[in-house]
């Protein structure tokens, strides 16, 4: 029976060198458009165009660990490490989510600022930098998006695209607007917006990390319902210190004490492997049988019995 991990590196083999490709080539676009970005912030005084340009550095360093993370996380597992390296990408994902919070507070004090007393902001200038943003943007999205399920370091590098994106475009509206009505307010508006933005793509980012990290129940399954499937197999008689948690993306690992009555144990934990398997979709699971007539030990936690 081949587990997650087994899974999780023939699904890479398959992909070839797709994931690292796709990051690669996105970081280039984002560098490469960032400093005409800062350029042309600088240019036309305009605080949103500096902000989607703060945000777009925060792509480049995000999609920079993302891209190293990916490279690490394919190191063997060793004696120390046998898991492998797995959850360096879910500490690029933690270190990615806290950069777009960071970067997020620091674009809405810079906007609240300059709220009062708007300076003047070329938006001709602005619209066309803006637009020029959007176009690099939906391409690096159109890259990333085929391998953004497979991974949660990937997802977290197309977020930070996404709320780029979605910067570029109140950019644009503010840009027009100044053009066409001379409100300087749109610009530090749109780079409040914009920070509300990427504070809410980063913290939920955050909070899947640290779930990930905290060794948390992944949110598709429902540990009762892992308790119920296994109980209901036949020749099971109890279950006790079961624990389902997540190594990385899609490698869900689970270990527990079956109690049976059944005359043949191998029968039975080979029928509860195949429901984690089918119901769960849990391939990596280590499970101890024990007879039902065996008394259940108390677990030791920090020098105290439980």
């Amino acid at each position: 029976m081949k587990t997650a991990q087994g899974h999780r590196h023939e699904g890479e083999a398959a992909q070839g060198k797709s994931p690292r490709w796709r990051l690669a080539l996105t970081l280039s676009l984002a560098a490469a458009y960032m400093v005409a970005e800062v350029a042309g912030g600088l240019l036309s005084n305009s605080l949103a165009l500096l902000a989607d340009a703060t945000h777009m550095l925060s792509d480049v360093a995000a999609l920079s660990l993302s891209l190293f993370a990916l490279w690490f996380a394919r190191r063997p597992a060793s004696s120390k490490r046998t898991f492998g390296y797995h959850r360096v990408e879910i500490l690029a994902t933690l270190a990615n989510a806290a950069t777009l919070v960071v970067t997020a507070v620091f674009i809405f004090i810079e906007a609240w600022r300059r709220f009062p007393s708007p300076p003047a902001v070329d938006g001709r200038l602005m619209t066309a930098i803006a637009v020029g943003g959007l176009v690099v943007n939906l391409v690096m999205l159109a890259i990333l998006h085929g391998g953004r399920e497979s991974s949660l370091n990937l997802r977290g590098a197309w977020l930070h695209v996404l709320t780029d994106t979605l910067g570029s475009v109140q950019a644009i509206a503010a840009g027009v607007l100044l053009v066409a009505f001379g409100w300087r307010w749109v610009d530090p508006l749109a780079s409040l917006l914009i920070s509300l933005l990427v504070l809410y793509s980063g913290w939920g980012l955050l909070r899947e990390a640290t779930a990930i990290l905290m060794e948390s129940v992944p949110a598709h399954i429902a540990l009762e319902d892992v308790r119920r499937a296994i109980l209901a197999v036949p020749g099971v008689a109890g279950l006790h210190d079961l624990h389902v948690w997540t190594i990385t993306t899609g490698f869900v690992a689970l270990s527990a004490h079956v109690t049976v009555t059944a005359v043949d144990p191998a029968a039975v934990l080979g029928e509860v492997r195949h429901v984690l398997r089918d119901a769960f979709g849990i391939a990596h699971s280590t499970i101890q049988v024990e007879p039902q007539s065996a008394p259940v030990l108390p677990t030791v936690r920090g020098g105290r019995v439980r």
